[in-house]
């Protein structure tokens, strides 16, 4: 398998063989259950959907009942696909877990989640702006402001791609090579070496 679905459990701190203290997140990943195999004769692609996070029917569409039913398995709250070739090596129903991914010799996992939302956020907040001016001779409500936009005689109008206040975070996020510092496969505990995208409980997606 190349990757499995996770939930963010938090932050914390251990201690390395070198006696300095680590930044670390601890991720819940799996156990996973398989509901769907994509073959390239029925579907052009080869692909498996994992499905994690179970949860009761009555939050659960009656598309998606009908789904997990066939696949013999309760209603989940996340599904996932992952492209690979599994021809042979899994069934619908089947039990993915923690060990079966992040076997000893992987070192770097890469983490996709949904970083925290911001709402609507100004440009000091959003792109780093420093500001209009300084802080004397008079100026006294530009500080945080964008300045200026463009030209106003020609083109008379904003370029697509100004960096500008609006809406931050709550976007898709890949973190790459993320050190695994602890694997304990009985509680399906993944500790990775500094931050990932996300809230705690927030789901994540964790590639090998």
């Amino acid at each position: 398998m190349p990757g499995l679905i996770g939930k963010k459990i938090g932050m914390t701190s251990v201690f390395g063989a070198d006696g300095k203290n680590l930044p670390c997140t601890v991720i819940e990943a799996g156990p996973c259950v398989v509901t769907q195999i994509r073959t390239i004769e029925t579907d052009g692609y080869e692909a498996v959907q994992l499905a994690y996070d179970e949860t009761t029917e009555k939050h659960a569409s009656k598309a998606l009942q009908g789904h997990f039913a066939k696949a013999g398995v309760a209603p989940m709250r996340k599904l996932v696909e992952f492209e690979a070739d599994f021809e042979g090596e899994l069934k619908l129903g089947d039990t993915v877990t923690l060990a079966d991914v992040i076997k000893e010799d992987v070192a770097f996992v890469d983490v996709v989640g949904t970083s925290k939302g911001k709402g609507f956020q100004g440009v000091v907040h959003r792109h780093h702006f420093q500001g209009v001016g300084g802080k004397t001779h008079g100026q006294h409500n530009r500080l945080r402001h964008p300045g200026s936009m463009g030209a106003s005689s020609w083109p008379s109008r904003v370029f697509p791609g100004m960096r500008m206040a609006g809406h931050m975070g709550q976007d898709r996020v890949k973190v790459f090579n993320l050190q695994v510092l602890k694997v304990i496969p009985e509680n399906n505990l993944l500790v990775v070496k500094g931050s990932v995208p996300g809230a705690k409980g927030s789901y994540l997606i964790v590639e090998a």
